[in-house]
Formats: structure tokens, C-alpha cells, sequence
């Protein structure tokens, strides 16, 4: 007689009861983003978290104390993942300070990191007045972070070549706004707005700022 493939139903849910702490926590931050971008904040339960992840709500207890817990932990979850990201990239000694900046640009529409259902979890915070402090008190260092090294690369951009565009500072915060409204196009029209079209935007602003580094991509 032929056997079914893969292992029972059962026997996979029991192994994922028993899977390590940071496996499980990762489950139920997964199923976290699920659910928000099913629900939104709002419809979002530790019930539609538990049953995506086939979790049962005690597991989810012990490892967040509650729903607003779990709703941190899974932003900080998507913070983290992008700073380690670009961080790495920006880290490399042997990049110039164009390709540092490139790997910073190229960090928020990477096809692990920019997906809709992600995308949907920092717009969720964005969207409601009461999530926006607790955006900013959790990811504010982060943000700031990158603001700053961004400034730094495009002063040392300015400072290598001819340089007539807006101060290195503006350079990078408008850098910052065109990250945040790309997305939000990635996010609200799939079908007309790419990750590669979002690279190339900002690829094209920063061959428009400084023409020596920067070659303007063809659309």
C-alpha cells in the first residue's frame, strides 16, 4: 500500500509545538504579518495570529505578554532585518561611498524585504495615530542611523566631484521621503509599480544630484 507523503498532520503540529524559542517566536512573527495584512491592526487577534501559525494561544502568551507586545516585537522583527541588511553591505571596506549608497537604496526594495504583506505591517503603524509614538520610540535610533550615514556618503560624493544640487543633508533626507513613497506605491499598485522601477527612481535621482557616480538608468 502506498504511503502518504510527508508526515502526519499531527506529527507536524506537534513538532512545531516543540520547535526551539526563536523558531516559535519567529512563527508567531510571521503569522503576525499575516494577519495584519489581512486584517490591519485592528482585526488582528492573538486567535488569527495563533491560527496561522497553528499555534495555541498559551505558546503565544509565553513568549509576548500580549497583543501589543507581539505587534512590537514584529515591527522591531522587520526593523532589524533591514538595518542588519544595507548595514552589512554599507560595512564592507572595499565599497566606495557610491555603492555604499547604492547598498542602502538597494536594501528597501530587496525582494526578502519589500514585500506587500510587509509593506503592510509599516504602513499599519504609519496609518494609525495611536501607533505612531510607539513607531518612533521603537525605530527612531534605527531611522536615525541610516539618515546619518546617507548624509555622510553623499558629503563625501560632494566633496569628490562637481557637485550643484541641494546640500548633501537635503540629498539625503529626500532619499528618506522617496524610500517611504515608493513603497507606498509598491504597496497600493502591484501591478503598475515594481520593486526594480522603485530602484531605478532613486537610482535616477541620485544620477540627476551627482552625475560623476551615478549613471541615469534606462526605463
Amino acid at each position: 500500500m502506498n504511503q502518504p507523503i510527508g508526515r502526519p498532520k499531527a506529527e507536524r503540529k506537534t513538532r512545531r509545538r516543540t520547535e526551539p524559542k526563536e523558531v516559535r517566536r519567529t512563527q508567531l512573527i510571521d503569522a503576525t504579518i499575516n494577519s495584519i495584512a489581512k486584517h490591519g491592526i485592528a482585526g488582528t487577534t492573538l486567535s488569527t495570529v495563533t491560527e496561522d501559525a497553528g499555534l495555541s494561544l498559551g505558546i503565544v502568551n509565553f513568549h509576548f505578554a500580549s497583543k501589543q507586545k507581539l505587534l512590537e516585537e514584529t515591527l522591531l522583527y522587520l526593523a532589524r532585518e533591514h538595518h542588519e541588511h544595507w548595514k552589512k553591505a554599507h560595512d564592507d571596506a572595499g565599497l566606495s561611498a557610491a555603492e555604499k549608497l547604492l547598498a542602502i537604496v538597494d536594501a528597501h526594495f530587496h525582494p526578502r524585504i519589500c514585500t506587500r504583506k510587509k509593506l503592510a505591517v509599516w504602513f499599519a503603524f504609519y496609518g494609525e495615530a495611536g501607533r505612531r509614538a510607539v513607531y518612533r520610540q521603537l525605530v527612531d535610533a534605527i531611522d536615525v542611523e541610516r539618515y546619518e550615514l546617507s548624509a555622510d556618503l553623499c558629503r563625501q560624493l560632494a566633496a569628490a566631484g562637481e557637485h550643484a544640487g541641494p546640500p548633501p543633508e537635503l540629498v539625503a533626507r529626500t532619499l528618506e521621503a522617496l524610500y517611504d513613497g515608493l513603497c507606498l506605491n509598491i504597496l497600493m499598485y502591484p501591478g503598475i509599480f515594481t520593486r526594480e522601477r522603485a530602484k531605478a527612481q532613486v537610482r535616477a535621482y541620485l544620477a540627476s544630484v551627482f552625475p560623476a557616480p551615478f549613471a541615469m538608468p534606462e526605463f
